[in-house]
């Protein structure tokens, strides 16, 4: 019935399209986009896929991607991924975020914010630096930290409420 399986750490045949990750097993679950980037292979990372739903904590996860559904009270992690179709609902502090799901909530991104051309954000922003792709959405309160900010609490130079409607021109001329 097929082929046995391989032992951990071996290398792939050529063409079976999921390539090793250090350590044995496969990176399956990460979106084709991410799964080239070495650096990806290196992070602790925690994939919610389509149709899991998450709630409560999540601790020591460098990278979260979010195909599913993930509600949490807060969480601390180095990337936010919400892909297309995915959900994240309540509070998150990251360095950099992806946006091409949704997220509901409060989210702070000491580094780069960017909102997909399919990604919403609802609720409150924080962040350095923002990229908004035609058709992105932000409904709330999007609040710009200074660049040299060490921490998400230092004060901001500048707070923004955007309207839910065509925010996509308005919030790329303010970045």
């Amino acid at each position: 019935m097929g082929r046995a399986p391989l032992p951990p750490g071996s290398p792939l045949p050529a063409g079976a399209g999921i390539p090793p990750i250090p350590g044995g097993g496969l990176r399956g679950g990460l979106p084709s986009q991410l799964a080239g980037r070495k650096d990806v292979v290196d992070q602790r990372t925690l994939v919610v896929g389509r149709g899991i739903s998450v709630q409560g904590s999540v601790q020591d996860a460098e990278r979260l991607v979010v195909e599913g559904t993930v509600e949490s009270s807060m969480i601390n992690a180095t990337e936010l991924v919400v892909m297309p179709g995915g959900l994240f609902r309540g509070g998150v502090e990251v360095e950099s975020a992806e946006i091409s799901g949704t997220v509901d909530g409060s989210l702070v991104v000491r580094g780069s914010l960017t909102v997909r051309g399919t990604g919403r954000l609802l609720g409150k922003a924080s962040c350095c630096r923002l990229k908004v792709e035609d058709g992105g959405q932000i409904s709330g309160q999007l609040e710009m930290l200074p660049e040299n900010s060490g921490s998400a609490t230092s004060s901001a130079t500048s707070t923004t409420t955007i309207a839910p409607a065509s925010v996509a021109s308005e919030a790329s001329s303010q970045a």
